[in-house]
């Protein structure tokens, strides 16, 4: 996690993400057990401690720790009822941890803590590594070169990831390789059912095709599963990525899901909406899934229809799942209702895609 210097206040979501704030009152703990916990498990940690939450973030908790010499973040289980399979913050310590020896941007992990004793639900803690977070995908505060360059070392670190060899950095059992789309589907849809709250027909309808109609699997590697810009810390001056943040959606999986998943911005996103991407410094798809297969050797890709009906869903059962943390008291964002009245248009957006993919 980062110091937030965004773009310049625009959006209600950046306005609402960027920042900190008083800790929420139900996310509240014992501080001076975590300062115990920090003086006993983090090396070269000297207190007093300020601890603030950081405002963005629709799951796991997340706070920043300011000591005289040092500040540092922390992850953590949200408290109450949980979604199952949600919220793995050790596996966010696990994939961080594995990748910040390979020289991967990502934060550097401090500490995991598996003791519901400490603060009440499981965390971890890792370095704060300041940058740039930008919200807004068209970047408009940049020129058009400083937005291109952004663009493609967002694209180089993905595929620096995905070209990562999972097993040499101890991840063989991060994930199962293999059917990774089937698996999303199933997931996804009984998280959809466990916090459904109305009947829509272009779900169903997505929830019966997709799963009769995956494309056959062609790789596996370390995917991270919510890979966007405001995802990233980028270098304050250069356009470099310096960390990778959120981690809780990471296992072992086709890439392309993470490659595609960044591909939505240019259908259903505020880039779909530039009439003129070269002259804006950005990308057209074809340039970015052509950079995409140079950088990761690949020879083309398939259609890629399928695969923005499968986001769609997903996304989409993302959103209902947080539906469900505002009814069961557990949400952690004042944008959640807003958000979540986007499923009804997802839905459709993935099943006009569905029918581009041949689906009746």
């Amino acid at each position: 996690m980062a110091a937030a210097q965004a773009d310049p206040p625009g959006s209600d979501v950046e306005r609402d993400s960027t920042g900190v704030k008083d800790v929420a009152p139900s996310h509240r703990f014992d501080e001076a057990r975590l300062a115990a916990w920090m003086e006993a498990n983090v090396a070269g940690y000297e207190g007093p401690l300020v601890v603030r939450q950081f405002k963005g973030g629709q799951s796991n908790p997340t706070y920043q720790l300011v000591t005289p010499g040092r500040k540092y973040v922390m992850r953590r289980k949200p408290p109450g009822k949980l979604l199952p399979s949600a919220h793995a913050v050790d596996r966010e310590f696990k994939v961080i941890a594995a990748l910040h020896p390979t020289g991967f941007p990502v934060a550097k992990p401090y500490g995991l803590c598996t003791d519901d004793g400490v603060i009440g639900t499981i965390f971890y803690v890792m370095e704060m590594v300041e940058g740039r977070i930008l919200w807004d995908q068209t970047l408009p505060s940049y020129a058009p070169a400083a937005r291109h360059a952004i663009f493609l070392t967002k694209l180089k670190t993905l595929a620096e990831l995905h070209n990562t060899d999972y097993a040499a950095i101890g991840l063989a059992d991060f994930g199962r390789p293999g059917n990774y789309f089937s698996r999303q589907i199933d997931r996804w849809t009984k998280q959809y059912r466990a916090s459904e709250t109305e009947r829509l027909e272009d779900v169903e309808r997505l929830i019966a095709w997709l799963p009769a109609t995956v494309p056959a699997d062609d790789q596996t590697t370390i995917v991270h599963g919510d890979y966007r810009l405001d995802n990233m810390v980028l270098h304050p001056t250069e356009p470099r990525v310096t960390a990778v943040l959120d981690w809780e959606l990471s296992t072992l999986g086709n890439p392309l899901a993470d490659f595609t998943y960044l591909l939505m911005n240019w259908v259903n996103g505020a880039i779909s909406g530039l009439s003129d991407l070269k002259a804006h410094g950005i990308p057209t798809v074809e340039e970015y899934t052509a950079e995409y297969c140079r950088l990761t050797g690949r020879t083309g890709l398939p259609d890629l229809n399928w695969y923005f009906a499968y986001n769609a869903f997903r996304t989409a059962g993302i959103l209902q799942g947080i539906v469900g943390r505002v009814r069961d008291g557990t949400a952690n964002s004042p944008m959640a209702l807003e958000r979540a009245a986007r499923i009804p248009a997802l839905a459709e957006l993935g099943w006009s895609f569905a029918r581009k993919a041949g689906a009746s």
